[in-house]
């Protein structure tokens, strides 16, 4: 067999894939395929192939290595948005916006930077050829946002269509960051969950479903208290979900009486929150929860006039009793040393002599730092400054160390007293989402763009970002440094004591390899252990012909084991 290029008059040549053979002394070819239409590369490669099948398969010298570029995280990102229908979700209909929104949530996961480092390091992988994006630049991504922004609603009611329906628990939260420059309007100063102090900040809040995994979230200007963004997420669940009963789960913080009033204006909707602990305080005083309920048993009903038509499940745990009362001491005794120093500074002085406001101001930093002033009895006068503890105080206050009431509207046929303080607890999911956000994994601070439609958008990109994390977490937790047991084990272990960790999770911890003896890996060393496999340009190196093909890193056992966990190997 041999290619053959036959001239076509005032067209291109015609490329034919042909074979000869003789008839008596006469030699006849025949046409097995017209390969005009063929790609040239596959068209060479065939013709070195039939020239010379041996050199190509076993002589390395014959082809050139051009670059190697990472590729298996990438692999495993798009493959997994892809068996999510997250794309489709996104943009029924394939499109240049679309690529670019996907390639701004792998960035996000593999290297989270800023937009215009995305477009540098996203050709320093098989990102940018995946996706048939290698020429787009920053200006072109700030026009996508805008398209996906606009996209935002559409986008969530399709995911809670998918992951929430009529009777379904919603967990929520809200967190801040901090933003850098002063050219948006959404941001104010407020309470900043950073710590970053003279930076202001802009609120944000997820919805998630029961098990953690984001549907949508909403940005707000830095100075809203948690509270007040309640009403909107009920309008969402109500008018663009579709949803009649859903029961919302919120801390003490969030769903308070005020927020809890407007909920029950609104039938249907149900909730699952804590009381605060002057409101305990306050059961204890008027009889309503006996201390001695607990002598036998960490969780009970009980019931209040003060709160009609709500169950109050009242539990202890003897654990964070005894973590209250460490952590109380500690900063008694942090509180006294401070003390101690502002009482040997007004003793040295015997000219200038400190006046009381002076000394309330040294005194009133100090009670600042440590939250303590209710535990101590001070007095201050010119030059003079005493204090005691009030033991009266601090006693009355650790008889309630390790008590927590869980409140909510829900019947016990619906939701029984232990499902529903294990759907309290479950609020630590969306805390997780904060510190995947927040922490190392997608960076969504500092936040540095100029208009509100960008800041937000930026946002829900970090949320999708993290709605494909959440699903590679859960598939790939046998070879993370994961509980993958954890979530079956809250299902029948007590509810109000602390999950135990599993025999396999402790192992992995230990030993710092899985069942299968390999490596245990965070997500983030996953997803650079999945970049070793590359993909390798090579160009043969022979004589008359030009061609190139791409080759790849052959997997490691972790990638198998990886690529398998996804459902994505072979």
């Amino acid at each position: 067999m041999y290619i053959e290029t036959v001239p076509n008059r005032n067209s291109k040549p015609a490329i034919l894939l042909r074979e000869s053979y003789r008839v008596g002394k006469k030699v006849h070819k025949r046409t097995l395929a017209n390969i005009t239409k063929w790609p040239k590369p596959f068209v060479d490669n065939i013709k070195l192939l039939l020239k010379n099948k041996d050199a190509v398969v076993t002589d390395k010298k014959n082809f050139i290595v051009e670059r190697s570029l990472p590729h298996g995280h990438v692999e495993a990102i798009l493959k997994t948005i892809r068996k999510l229908k997250l794309d489709k979700i996104i943009s029924p209909t394939p499109c240049r916006e679309l690529n670019l929104v996907l390639a701004m949530i792998v960035e996000r996961l593999i290297h989270p930077c800023s937009k215009l480092a995305i477009t540098r390091l996203w050709h320093t992988t098989t990102l940018a050829n995946e996706l048939s994006i290698e020429d787009a630049g920053v200006d072109e991504l700030y026009d996508v946002m805008d398209w996906l922004f606009k996209r935002q609603k559409a986008i969530e009611k399709k995911l809670a269509a998918i992951h929430l329906s009529d009777n379904s628990l919603v967990l929520y939260d809200v967190s801040s960051s901090y933003y850098e420059g002063k050219t948006c309007s959404l941001v104010q100063y407020g309470h900043s969950r950073d710590k970053k102090k003279g930076l202001p900040i802009i609120v944000y809040g997820v919805l998630t479903d029961n098990d953690g995994r984001p549907i949508a979230v909403d940005v707000y200007p830095g100075n809203t208290a948690d509270p007040k963004t309640v009403p909107d997420q009920i309008e969402k669940v109500r008018q663009r979900f579709g949803l009649s009963h859903v029961v919302f789960v919120g801390d003490r913080g969030m769903l308070t009486q005020t927020q809890i009033d407007k909920i029950k204006e609104y039938p249907g909707i149900g909730w699952i929150s804590a009381l605060k602990s002057q409101a305990i305080k306050k059961l204890v005083e008027q009889k309503h929860l006996q201390l001695s309920l607990f002598d036998q048993q960490n969780l009970a009903e009980i019931s209040s006039p003060d709160y009609p038509d709500e169950r109050l499940i009242a539990c202890y745990n003897p654990f964070l009793a005894a973590e209250r009362n460490k952590n109380r001491l500690a900063l008694l005794e942090k509180t006294e040393k401070e003390f101690n120093k502002i009482s040997t500074q007004i003793q040295r002085r015997t000219k200038a002599l400190l006046t009381a406001s002076e000394i309330g101001v040294k005194v009133g930093k100090v009670i600042n730092k440590y939250k303590m002033a209710k535990h101590f009895k001070i007095t201050i006068k010119d030059n003079f400054f005493s204090w005691e503890r009030d033991k009266e105080n601090i006693q009355s206050e650790q008889q309630l160390d390790g008590i927590y009431v869980i409140r909510t509207s829900e019947a016990s046929q619906k939701l029984t007293s232990e499902d529903t303080v294990r759907s309290y607890k479950n609020l630590s999911h969306v805390e997780r989402a904060f510190r995947c956000l927040k922490g190392v994994d997608l960076l969504i601070r500092p936040i540095r763009h100029r208009t509100e439609d960008h800041v937000r958008a930026h946002i829900f990109i970090c949320m999708l970002a993290y709605y494909v994390e959440w699903h590679m977490r859960k598939a790939l937790a046998p070879i993370l440094f994961h509980d993958e047991e954890a979530e079956e084990n809250k299902k029948v272990n007590n509810p109000v004591l602390p999950t135990e960790v599993s025999k396999s999770a402790k192992r992995k911890k230990i030993n710092k390899k899985t069942i299968d003896n390999l490596p245990v890996h965070s997500f983030e060393t996953i997803l650079q252990e999945l970049g070793i496999k590359c993909k390798n340009r090579c160009r043969f190196d022979l004589p008359d012909v030009s061609s190139t093909f791409d080759n790849f890193t052959e997997m490691n056992k972790i990638q198998v084991k990886a690529f398998k966990l996804l459902e994505l190997y072979p």
